[in-house]
C-alpha cells in the first residue's frame, strides 16, 4: 500500500512539473508572438529625426545585409518626408570600423545630404543609442524619432528610447529577413524582460 501512495505521490509530482514546464512554455512562446506583432507592425509618425541603429559591417568596410536593410528602410522614410534628419548609431565592430562612420557614408551614397545626417560613434549597444540620441534631440529641441531596426529588436528598442526622455517613438522595420532571426527573436524575450526592469 505505501508502494502504492509513494508511486501516486511521484506522479502528481511529475504532473505538477510538467504542467510548470508547459506553462512557461506558453508564456515564453506568447511572448515571442507579441514580440513579432510588434515589431512587423510599423508605427512612423511625422518626427524630427530618424534614428538607425548600428549592427554588422564587413571586412570590406560595407555595411552587412542586415544594416544595409536598416539603412535603406530609414532612407524611404526619409524621402517620404517622415523626418528631416537621421541619426547613425554604432560602435566600433569586430571589422575594425566605425559603424556609424560606414551608415552615413552609406546613405551619402544613395543621396542624403551630408548635413542630413549626424553621426553617434559611441553607440555599442541599444541602451547607449538610446541615450545618445536622447542627447542629441534635447540639445536641438527635438521630441519625435524614428527607429529604425530589426522586426526583433523595436519593443526592446522603443523602450529604451522611451525610458530616455523621447516622447514620442514611433517605428519601422526592414523586409529583411534571415535564418538567425529566429535565435534572435528567441533571444529578445529575456532581453526584452531585463531591460524592462533595469531600466
Amino acid at each position: 500500500m505505501d508502494t502504492f501512495l509513494n508511486l501516486l505521490g511521484t506522479i502528481k509530482k511529475r504532473r505538477t512539473w510538467f504542467r510548470f514546464l508547459a506553462g512557461c512554455v506558453f508564456i515564453y512562446l506568447l511572448a515571442m508572438f507579441v514580440i513579432i506583432v510588434d515589431g512587423v507592425t510599423d508605427s512612423a509618425k511625422k518626427s524630427d529625426v530618424i534614428i538607425v541603429l548600428g549592427n554588422q559591417v564587413m571586412d570590406d568596410g560595407t555595411p552587412s545585409d542586415r544594416l544595409a536593410a536598416r539603412l535603406n528602410a530609414a532612407y524611404s522614410a526619409y524621402k517620404r518626408d517622415l523626418a528631416p534628419y537621421i541619426i547613425v548609431s554604432g560602435g566600433i565592430g569586430e571589422s575594425g570600423f566605425d559603424e556609424a562612420e560606414v551608415m552615413g557614408e552609406y546613405l551619402v551614397a544613395k543621396g542624403i545630404p551630408e548635413t542630413r545626417i549626424i553621426y553617434d560613434s559611441k553607440g555599442i549597444n541599444t541602451k547607449a543609442t538610446a541615450r545618445n540620441s536622447a542627447k542629441i534631440m534635447e540639445d536641438k529641441g527635438w521630441e519625435k524619432a524614428i527607429v529604425a531596426t530589426q522586426f526583433y529588436h523595436v519593443p526592446r528598442t522603443r523602450l529604451a528610447h522611451k525610458r530616455a526622455g523621447i516622447k514620442q517613438v514611433s517605428t519601422i522595420h526592414p523586409s529583411f529577413f534571415e535564418r538567425r532571426d529566429l535565435y534572435s527573436l528567441f533571444r529578445e524575450v529575456p532581453a526584452y524582460t531585463k531591460y524592462w526592469i533595469k531600466l
